[in-house]
């Protein structure tokens, strides 16, 4: 049966390591019971790192983050079938949060997208017990951690970003929902309004704009606008006026979207993103396997 999140250490708020500084206050969120136990033993033999929480859903972690203070969140993918989506809205909801996600396995498009939404450390399920100290003592000290294969996959997708000639990217067939979706977004249209003239949800919208991306290979609503005006993708896509019964008419433009003016547009869908965050890749993954020995239990 599901248990709560609950403190498993008490005063360690404010207490200090022998003068050495502040604890660093973990939150534990992971599936695995015996996986959490692990940890917490781990951690007990440091002086300076305290579980002040533990967490075994999605909906408990973010009634731990919202209950204790605390300097790192531990957060085990396989929590949720969109890590990058949950790890990106607890950021928002807890800038001052340090997150640090485990993979079940080494996964490149998984670890990039983290990268790109915030995500602080990003480890195996595999990891030894005395780097996952390493990497929260660094996290916390301001410092990104990645093993050596992620940052080569980082620096890899960073040079095919920029060494890519502008307007070099294949041009790829949008379906005429997609196109439509796209169009309100080079507006500057947030998910929801889109959605009501689409005649659809808001989930639904985020789910074609994931395609779209990957299609495109962009990253966010300002790339994805000015891929299209280079590419003339939505040029006389009309977009479907808001509904009737809404009462509040068009809020982005007069309905006849058609994709031109280059400045205009990029800037509408740089405001639609700072307003509504936009979507990213998906980055669904599978439960964990357990640990070999000599690794952290899972």
């Amino acid at each position: 049966m599901a248990t709560i999140p609950v403190s498993v250490e008490e005063n360690l708020g404010a207490g200090e390591d022998g003068g050495k500084g502040q604890f660093v206050r973990v939150i534990v969120a992971d599936t695995q019971a015996i996986f959490r136990a692990g940890l917490r033993k781990v951690f007990a033999l440091e002086d300076d790192i305290r579980v002040v929480g533990q967490a075994e859903t999605l909906a408990q972690t973010q009634s731990a983050v919202a209950k204790f203070t605390a300097d790192v969140l531990i957060f085990e993918a396989a929590l949720t079938p969109n890590p990058v989506d949950a790890v990106a809205e607890l950021l928002r909801q807890h800038p001052q949060l340090r997150v640090v996600v485990v993979t079940p396995i080494a996964d490149e498009d998984l670890t990039l997208e983290l990268f790109r939404r915030g995500a602080h450390g990003i480890v195996s399920r595999e990891v030894e017990p005395e780097l996952l100290v390493e990497c929260l003592r660094k996290v916390v000290a301001g410092d990104t951690w990645l093993d050596s294969q992620a940052v080569r996959w980082v620096m890899e997708a960073y040079r095919n970003q920029n060494s890519r000639p502008s307007g070099s990217r294949p041009k790829v067939q949008l379906t005429p929902k997609e196109t439509l979706i796209v169009s309100c977004v080079t507006q500057g249209m947030k998910n929801k309004e889109i959605a009501l003239r689409v005649g659809t949800t808001e989930q639904v919208v985020k789910n074609y704009l994931r395609k779209v991306y990957d299609k495109l290979g962009v990253a966010d609503r300002l790339e994805l606008a000015l891929y299209c005006l280079n590419h003339h993708v939505v040029d006389n896509t009309k977009v479907p006026p808001l509904p009737a019964s809404n009462g509040n008419g068009s809020a982005n433009g007069n309905g006849n979207g058609n994709g031109s003016g280059n400045g205009s547009a990029a800037s509408a869908a740089a405001a639609g993103m700072s307003a509504s965050g936009g979507p990213s890749a998906p980055g669904s993954v599978s439960p964990a396997s357990p640990d070999s020995a000599g690794k952290l239990p899972s």
